[in-house]
């Protein structure tokens, strides 16, 4: 087997990663986690005020860095922030490892992270927006993905269920 995590989950904001992330770690039994939450724990802020006080290169930076660290130490489940794709260094580091895109449509993307949410690069014109960032980012996505889980129309349990399906994984 593969040193590095068990699963992990790429795509974009609110397609699920972190709730998928967690169920699929209770039923395999690993531990979970979520690189924007060892951003957010490591800069004592939310992402959104890192965005605004230090500016979207200063977030990647520190974003590589929470990947690369979860990627060596981590052998769980994991979850990438929507954007930690874009850096090609981040890409070459998922290579060969068990990656599950979750992908969703624009309208379920507006119905999960609305139109109010503290999203910074969704702050205007939220659907547009979401299209240009999906243009960007879903070759990226797949380029990464071992497997595409389409999670619209699905319960997180359906979403954890298909993940542990496509990578041909056995809940505990």
């Amino acid at each position: 087997m593969t040193a590095g995590p068990l699963v992990v989950l790429v795509g974009p904001m609110g397609s699920g990663k972190s709730t998928v992330g967690a169920l699929l770690a209770e039923r395999l039994g690993v531990p979970y986690r979520d690189t924007d939450a060892d951003i957010v724990t490591a800069q004592d802020r939310p992402i959104s005020d890192i965005f605004v006080d230090e500016g979207e290169p200063y977030f990647r930076e520190l974003e590589r860095q929470a990947v690369a660290a979860a990627v060596s130490e981590h052998t769980g489940v994991l979850a990438l922030g929507g954007g930690a794709v874009l850096d090609e260094g981040t890409r070459e580091l998922l290579t060969g490892l068990p990656v599950a895109y979750l992908s969703m449509d624009v309208e379920e993307a507006v119905r999960r992270v609305g139109l109010g949410a503290a999203r910074p690069l969704l702050a205007v014109n939220p659907r547009r927006q979401w299209r240009e960032l999906m243009e960007a980012r879903r070759p990226l996505y797949t380029e990464v993905a071992r497997v595409v889980v389409a999670t619209d129309d699905r319960t997180p349990e359906e979403v954890a269920q298909a993940v542990l399906d496509a990578l041909e994984l056995k809940d505990v």
